[in-house]
């Protein structure tokens, strides 16, 4: 009896390691988070062929989607609804970029999304000026035709004169050490332009200072006075980061202001367009531009009068995004540049059209917007990223 009660307790025994093993077995084969650091620790037996095997998530991006959590028990399903979802979140990026975004704003975690659904619509605001420069305010739909991606548009869903579309504007000064002798007239001539410009309870506007970073001296607002205060906040001194300026104020500010309808977002770059600082690229810089759908308007504060390579840089950023480079000669004719581009932004069309053949690729698509009158000019933006899917 003695020997009997040996063999079952030993048997007991018996069991209860196989079991541990297993779960040890079952616990090994479940993927490891991506952003995890792994332990040095003995190799782990070989699963029989009959187990089950599962295949680890690919890493994830941190703005896009959490890391997968190792420690989560249960078995792995045979298919990956995790990689999709982690690729389709991948994949939304920057969000839809062919309309103004609407409703509430994105998610901390996923600080560049907008919105979440494919669109088949293009906004383009526009300007049109004969052969003096002066701007035609009375043209019609049937005036104009246009090209995206070297084919025709489908349809033009909307056409009308702008003048009173809400604004949305971005005032960045240079507050480097390299405009300090000039400053001072610099700032008058900003205020003098956002009492002009901003409407109360129609407009908004925000002012940046940069020289190493862009801070933010006053955010959104439709208070001029307020406005005023931010930018005398302004101080110069130390390098210039312009493009990473450009950069911040159109993904942080002007892509997540929620608005109830359709708006312009336009940037007032004053700077003498010498980066030395910035950790993107001025492509980068524009391609941003583009995305959040921002006319960028700059103003070289270089008055020598001689060809300087700073105001190259300008013009290529105001170019490619449907805006206008000012270069003053002198001083006073900062103030002169501001006016001009009050003006414009009260002087556009904004078009709304169907393209053919539209691909959620992410793929750049170039626009032409074309006169049928002869003499006009029209300045937009030269294209636009199609949404991914």
């Amino acid at each position: 009896m003695k020997f009997r009660n040996v063999l079952l307790l030993l048997g007991g025994l018996g069991l209860l390691v196989v079991s541990a093993a297993a779960q040890d077995s079952g616990q090994s084969d479940l993927p490891s988070a991506p952003s995890s650091t792994q332990k040095a620790s003995p190799a782990p037996k070989p699963a029989p062929p009959s187990a089950q095997t599962t295949t680890p998530a690919p890493p994830v991006s941190s703005q896009s989607q959490a890391p997968v959590d190792a420690a989560k028990p249960g078995p792995a399903p045979a298919t990956a609804p995790a990689s999709e979802q982690q690729s389709q979140r991948a994949k939304e990026g920057l969000g839809s970029i062919l309309e103004p975004q609407t409703g509430t704003p994105p998610e901390e975690e996923d600080p560049l999304a907008t919105i979440k659904h494919t669109v088949n619509e293009v906004n383009v605001v526009f300007t049109v000026t004969d052969k003096h420069g002066h701007y035609v305010k009375d043209l019609k739909k049937e005036d104009f035709k246009i090209v995206d991606d070297e084919k025709p548009a489908e349809e033009v869903r909307s056409f009308h004169a702008e003048a009173n579309l809400p604004l949305e504007v971005g005032l960045l000064v240079d507050a480097s050490n390299s405009v300090r002798d000039r400053f001072k007239f610099e700032q008058e001539a900003a205020i003098e332009f956002l009492n002009q410009t901003i409407r109360p309870k129609s407009d908004k506007a925000f002012v940046i200072g940069f020289d190493v970073t862009p801070e933010v001296t006053q955010d959104f607002t439709d208070n001029t006075e307020k406005l005023s205060v931010g930018v005398r906040s302004l101080r110069p001194g130390g390098g210039t980061a312009m493009y990473d300026a450009v950069y911040f104020a159109c993904r942080d500010k002007l892509m997540k202001e929620p608005h109830a309808g359709p708006v312009r977002r336009a940037i007032i770059l004053l700077s003498d367009g010498d980066d030395n600082q910035s950790h993107v690229t001025r492509e980068e810089a524009i391609e941003m531009a583009q995305r959040a759908e921002v006319i960028v308007y700059t103003i070289s504060t270089n008055l020598t009068g001689s060809d300087h390579r700073g105001d190259k840089v300008l013009e290529r950023i105001s170019d490619a995004t449907g805006g206008r480079s000012y270069i003053p000669f002198q001083l006073t004719e900062v103030a002169n540049a501001f006016a001009a581009i009050q003006e414009e932004l009260r002087s556009q069309y904004a078009i709304s059209y169907k393209p053919a053949q539209l691909v959620a690729d992410g793929r750049y698509r170039a626009i032409e917007i074309q006169s049928q009158r002869k003499g006009l000019r029209v300045r937009s933006r030269h294209g636009y990223y199609a949404p991914t899917q």
